[in-house]
């Protein structure tokens, strides 16, 4: 009853049935809250309710709210379906007043406990319930410890926080015009709007929306009975775990404050103790606590964290939930459970999360070492990496050749910059997000990425970075932290990943370390149990065979514009300024037989499994310098009296491609269409390739993916060239040692990656073998953004104002982009049952998303190499839920 009673209401009614030590309380439900942040007001039934609930709470504990000689004092706090540990507000020691302060004294036979008490009200009251700011309390209490000649709050006696109370009180009618209210109904009925209302407060709001809990749960009220932890040395306040959250090991773990309410321990006033000191302290509250303990471990089979209060030497339950803990201990935890008998090992794969093994692929910064911050981005790609700074990807190559470790610091890159990525360390632009160019294939490569680093004066033409007052030159050293998105001044050390060790055949999964035991046992079942495939996206063979070796079962998407790039950039430039069919087909025959070799090494290495090939798709603009750049120097040259040959040429050709909006332009299908023999080029190259590694007795499985289909039409005319070529190749090698005369197909399909393809889903299945979601450029063009421009112009805004819980580039948008693919699936089904269905955009390794598409019946998903761990194991909890 969570999303009702809130989690902490729940479980406090859990363990009450149990029969733990539980202060007698009662819960107001979300449902009042969701009223309140509607309206306005509470539910005009709510005080009746409350009436009735607070008479049969004082008969039980036989006093009343407000009794002069021995008042009931509550406290009232918060309590959300999902944990926000801290984010919303607690009131204690409501009931207290000017009277039964010394009601509460005479009762406890100690006046420094009541009166102390009473300011920790009237202080809780003024910051959470009259909206005043904390250091007006602060400030009176330090003030009085140095009247007293002390750092310890202890060292206060009644009459000093009688004094503080006198000035508490006065402090609330300064600042608010108001007195501190008497009457302890009405300082019930305030708090509780108070913890209605931090439902909605700004570091509430924060929270969820960086944990993407939803918006609309709104939090219960736990009214319950005091019990005092403040009462003396025999009295005190702690939280303990059943495990260690951070490492997941068995044990006595958690912190005791003796004397102390239980902010104190949060608040850090003073030093706490470790749990296992309570056994010399109170040993029956410590053995009553351990088994209390055990008892909830094993009623909620997980690790349980636990708040408790000792009062005069007897033990009360304050709050239980299942505690938080590290990604590593999170797999620990998950697999002790199994070998205990607690729970089995489908419980134990619901447990663990695909973003926390992403965690502990990573290499990180180590914690204990020194570092210099200078400024802090966006987190684009997790790891840690360190290396002398380089403005170019020339400079890149040439250092990595020397075995430098490098930086590639740009303003932003481009696809000409892959060779320099691919060398560097690590990547840091000063523009651009987590869907950025920099981005996407730093993380197709697991290359650490920090996108955005606004702060940072990028000079490239004069090779340095000024930052804050700091200048940081070519040859420098830094370092980032791809999760935390922070840079550093010089070299921090990181520490290895064991598990990416494991994943990459280094580290056997029975070596000796037991979180990798931990992961190899959950993903092996995830693998048992997953109904989706995991592929990945590759273009190189290094990439593929880093895929298999991660667990990708074929090739989802490989991106044939990466082989234009580098030294084959002339070539295409030929192709481009061709001006007749005769350099166009030379062009072309020049390119052909670098696929081929392209197509070679990549099926050999993903041999036996299926590599689905995208056909060029990208404006040709793409592999030309900029219009800026070719103009300048055409200006310069013709000023200088030169003859700017090539560049002109060049300028000329760019100048025809330019396009306003390029990525709605020609590109994908369409290329194919309009430049005669483009793909049919690329064709032949992969089933050349393919007969020749057949020959040579190798399996290799090709399809080829046309990209940007919006009309059946389109895909026809492009399938039957592909189809025409294939044939021709088949031909010529059958009985000369090709494909020995066994006839072999290629399937051939499209990208669904425009809304127009999506809904006329079935026409298009009738040409298609396949069908592949490109969600990347799905978003795109429903959402209508450019991916390049818009994270850095308002995503943030719309972040925080709630339009977005996520990216949409993040994580598919479910009710649009994804009510899409819906359709695109069932349309294509209902034409051709049999038609395979996979995704190849950002999404297939995400883990909400991959849920999404187990859900929608698509066949695989494919990802980048370092995220197919990930996408495994969430396929296997995808098939669990």
């Amino acid at each position: 009853m969570k999303e009702l009673l809130g989690g902490k209401g729940a479980n406090l009614a859990e363990m009450t049935n149990l029969g733990l030590p539980v202060p007698p309380g009662f819960t107001i439900t979300a449902e009042a809250c969701k009223v309140f942040l509607a309206t306005g007001s509470v539910p005009p039934e709510l005080a009746d309710e409350i009436d009735h609930h607070v008479d049969a709470l004082q008969q039980k504990m036989g006093k009343k709210l407000g009794q002069a000689d021995d008042p009931l004092l509550v406290s009232v706090r918060s309590g959300a379906a999902v944990s926000m540990p801290g984010m919303m507000e607690t009131v204690l020691n409501v009931g207290l007043n000017d009277d039964s302060v010394n009601g509460l004294a005479h009762q406890s036979g100690n006046a420094r406990f009541a009166w102390d008490a009473y300011r920790r009200l009237i202080q809780m009251f003024g910051k959470t319930v009259l909206g005043m700011e904390g250091d007006v309390f602060e400030d009176a209490i330090e003030a009085a410890k140095q009247a007293k000649g002390t750092k310890n709050d202890l060292d206060l006696d009644a009459e000093d926080l009688q004094e503080l109370v006198r000035i508490f009180k006065a402090a609330v009618k300064e600042h608010t015009g108001r007195e501190f209210p008497q009457d302890p109904r009405e300082q019930m009925d305030l708090a509780i709007e108070a913890v209605f209302g931090s439902w909605n407060s700004e570091r509430a709001i924060l929270y969820r929306r960086q944990e993407r809990i939803a918006t609309d749960l709104g939090t219960a009220v736990n009214i319950c009975s005091m019990v005092f932890g403040n009462l003396g040395m025999d009295s005190g306040t702690g939280v303990a775990f059943t495990r260690d959250p951070s490492s997941g090991q068995s044990g006595v773990y958690g912190d005791y404050l003796q004397n102390a309410q239980g902010e104190d321990v949060v608040a850090g006033i003073r030093n706490t103790v470790p749990l296992a000191d309570l056994e010399q302290i109170d040993k029956s509250s410590y053995d009553e606590l351990m088994a209390i303990m055990a008892k909830l471990e094993s009623h909620y089979r997980d690790l349980c964290d636990i708040e408790f209060t000792v009062e005069r030497g007897k033990l009360w339950m304050l709050q239980t939930r299942v505690g938080k803990r590290t990604a590593g201990a999170a797999f620990r935890i998950a697999t002790s459970l199994i070998d205990e008998g607690v729970i089995d090992t489908d419980e134990a794969l619901r447990r663990v999360k695909g973003a926390q093994l992403a965690q502990l692929m990573f290499p990180r910064f180590d914690s204990d070492a020194a570092k210099d911050l200078v400024s802090k981005a966006i987190g684009a790609s997790p790891g840690a990496a360190s290396g002398k700074v380089v403005f170019t990807s020339a400079a890149a190559v040439e250092a990595a050749d020397k075995g430098e470790k490098v930086i590639l610091v740009r303003r932003e890159t481009n696809p000409d910059d892959l060779h320099g990525m691919i060398a560097a360390q690590g990547i840091l632009t000063s523009r651009g997000g987590k869907t950025s160019h920099a981005a996407v294939v730093a993380r197709g490569m697991g290359k650490t990425c920090v996108c955005g680093a606004e702060e940072l004066d990028v000079d490239v033409a004069g090779r340095k970075i000024k930052v804050n007052g700091t200048t940081i030159s070519e040859g420098d050293v830094i370092s980032i932290d791809g999760t935390t998105g922070e840079v550093f001044l010089g070299e921090v050390p990181v520490v290895p990943s064991p598990v990416v060790q494991y994943f990459e055949g280094s580290l056997a999964a029975d070596a000796g370390d037991e979180l990798v035991a931990s992961v190899d046992r959950l993903i092996r079942h995830a693998d048992e149990i997953r109904r989706l495939g995991v592929r990945t996206n590759a273009d190189t063979a290094d990439d593929a065979a880093r895929a298999r070796r991660f667990g990708a079962e074929g090739i989802g998407l490989c991106r044939t514009e990466h082989m234009f790039l580098g030294e084959r950039r002339e070539a295409v430039e030929r192709l481009i300024l061709a001006d007749d069919d005769g350099e166009r087909e030379a062009a072309l025959a020049e390119l052909e037989p670098l696929q081929r070799g392209d197509f070679l090494e990549l099926l050999s290495a993903m041999d036996g499994l299926p590599v689905t090939i995208r056909l060029i798709d990208p404006p040709l603009h793409e592999f030309l310098p900029s219009m800026e750049d070719l103009a300048v120097k055409v200006a310069l040259a013709e000023e200088r009296g030169e003859e700017p040959g090539r560049d002109k040429l060049l300028l000329t050709a760019v100048q025809r491609l330019h396009e306003q909006n390029p990525m709605l332009g020609l590109r994908g299908v369409r290329l194919g269409l309009v430049v005669p023999g483009l793909f049919a080029m690329q064709v032949r190259a992969i089933a050349s390739a393919a007969a020749e590694l057949r020959a040579e007795g190798k399996d290799p499985r090709p399809e080829i993916m046309i990209p940007l289909v919006g009309a059946v039409q389109e895909l026809q005319l492009v399938r039957d060239e592909v189809d025409q070529v294939l044939a021709e190749v088949d031909r010529a090698t059958d009985g000369a040692g090709g494909a020995d005369g066994v006839e072999w197909k290629t399937p051939i399909g499209t990208m669904i990656e425009l809304p127009r393809a999506a809904v006329i889903a079935d026409q298009i299945a009738e040409a298609a073998d396949f069908f592949s979601f490109g969600t990347n450029d799905l978003t795109q063009t429903t959402w209508g953004f450019s991916r390049d421009d818009v994270e850095s112009a308002f995503f943030s805004r719309y972040l925080e104002k709630g339009i977005f819980a996520v990216s949409p580039f993040e994580s598919i948008d479910r009710d649009g982009v994804g009510s899409l693919v819906r359709t695109g699936v069932e349309k294509g089904r209902a034409a051709k049952p049999d038609l395979k269905l996979g995704i190849c955009g950002e999404h297939g390794g995400d883990p909400d998303s991959i849920h999404f598409f187990h859900e929608v019946g698509l066949d695989y998903v494919s990802c980048s190499p370092f995220r197919i761990p990930v996408a495994r194991l969430e396929a296997g909890r995808a098939a669990l839920a």
